[in-house]
């Protein structure tokens, strides 16, 4: 079985490329959707920027960390709502870029 908690852990080793900040302390990952039964993690995400050139490579990773240290199947689905802002970041992450 995996938590949602392992799965967070995961996805902090997951970066946007323009920014030095984990995609989960930036606030990009809005769902995790675990289902034992299937092997199967859903993740529902956004990017900074619905143009975001790096869109590709971004799912890519998730998608592959998830399934090199779940051994489950990982669906990435990218959403566009609500739209991302600075204040979905954590904490650090405002203090990182100086906010």
């Amino acid at each position: 079985m995996v938590s949602e908690e392992q799965a967070k852990s995961i996805l902090k080793n997951c970066y946007d490329p323009e920014i030095p900040i984990n995609i989960v302390d930036l606030g990009l990952v809005y769902g995790i959707k675990i289902d034992d039964g299937n092997k199967k993690i859903k993740i529902t995400m956004t990017l900074t920027s619905p143009g975001c050139p790096l869109y590709g490579q971004i799912s890519e990773d998730v998608k592959r960390r998830l399934e090199e240290g779940t051994s489950y199947e990982a669906i990435v689905e990218m959403v566009w709502e609500p739209r991302w802002t600075q204040e979905m970041m954590s904490e650090d992450a405002k203090a990182m870029i100086g906010l």
